[in-house]
């Protein structure tokens, strides 16, 4: 196991500046997953961390190592790869054990890292089989294997799970969950899928043009996200945003909307009369209110979700989703009053998008 740090890490691919100098510290034993949309750098992230792409400027340290220009098969790190990367002609077992044979560990220590790793992944019955006679859960069941016999301090997962079906996905999820907590190896998980994130994560490092926009245990981003970005990039549906200002009626601070509604201003924050500020409020807070209260949401379309639907309109010019629950009787083109309790409510600058304290 081992601390991973990036000091001032930046990667220039030519004349391309694409990580900005990176600061990350990454906790022995910690599950850290690096989340983001195509194209924010998390990948290039961990291949640095792995030696796959060179550091251009900065310094990358595995436990109390600088590794910056050591090559990535003396780094002790064992990487994932989202194609599984399985020799098509080698059973599972040559597969998993390929890498200690090209090293010449002796015989007797291979087996006992083999049956070790195949008593934790389930992998007793499939030993003699060929990758094309295994699911996309058993082929990324060997690559987890493989990883594991090199006995790493660090396990780096490059979206290891993309794929999978859905149900695989999610039954993968758990497995690399309970993986981590019997190993408690340091893990760095890329990932674009924001509930593989939250469902994994020690903390979840939130990626945008090669910067981290926040970095937290899951629960706060979802509830104190620091910038619009983060607070429109976590949670499904996404977020809503409106336009409001601050305002002071009968020495009352509340916020009001470009439609004039007016809600309860989240406890805490100044009551400047008259600022102007983005409002944010998940669909799932929403409330249905009685006609006067709240402000009206005009439903031009529905989306049913099982227990729950999403109700979607305008709101104060503004696109607006609602999810409401599935009962709730309401056709395309009704009007339903809806509000959102105070602590629930997320005020940002509409001019950097950073959230107001």
């Amino acid at each position: 196991m081992a601390r991973v740090v990036l000091e001032q890490v930046t990667k220039r691919f030519g004349d391309t500046l694409v990580i900005p100098r990176l600061d990350l510290a990454i906790e022995d034993g910690e599950f850290v997953v690096l989340v983001g949309p195509s194209g924010c750098g998390k990948t290039t992230t961990l291949r640095m961390i792995a030696g796959l792409e060179e550091v251009s400027e900065g310094r990358v340290l595995i436990g109390a190592r600088d590794v910056t220009r050591i090559p990535p098969g003396k780094r002790n790190c064992a990487m994932v790869f989202q194609s599984y990367a399985l020799y098509p002609h080698m059973t599972v077992r040559e597969n998993i054990t390929y890498g200690l044979r090209v090293r010449r560990v002796p015989g007797p220590e291979i087996e006992r890292l083999l049956a070790e790793a195949v008593r934790i992944l389930g992998l007793e019955e499939l030993l003699d089989r060929r990758p094309k006679q295994l699911s996309g859960g058993q082929q990324q069941r060997v690559a987890i294997g493989r990883a594991i016999v090199r006995q790493p301090e660090v396990f780096l997962f490059d979206e290891p799970l993309s794929n999978l079906d859905a149900k695989l996905r999610v039954e993968m999820r758990t497995e690399i969950r309970q993986l981590h907590r019997r190993l408690g190896n340091t893990v760095v998980y890329v990932t674009h899928d924001q509930v593989e994130a939250m469902t994994l994560a020690d903390r979840v490092c939130v990626m945008h043009e090669g910067r981290i926009e926040q970095i937290a245990a899951p629960l706060e981003l979802y509830e104190k996200p620091a910038n619009t970005f983060v607070a429109a990039f976590i949670g499904t549906p996404a977020m809503n945003f409106l336009e409001a200002r601050l305002v002071v009626r009968d020495g009352r601070p509340l916020v009001e909307l470009a439609d004039g509604s007016r809600l309860d201003l989240p406890h805490g924050l100044p009551a400047a009369d008259g600022r102007p500020v983005l409002m944010g409020v998940r669909p799932e807070h929403v409330e249905v209110v009685p006609e006067g209260a709240g402000f009206p949401l005009r439903v031009r379309e529905i989306e049913p979700l099982g227990p729950a639907k999403l109700l979607i309109g305008e709101v104060a010019g503004a696109r607006f989703v609602a999810q409401v629950d599935a009962h709730l009787d309401v056709g395309l083109g009704a009007v339903r009053h809806l509000s959102a309790p105070a602590d629930k409510l997320h005020l940002f600058d509409p001019g950097d998008g950073r959230a107001l304290a």
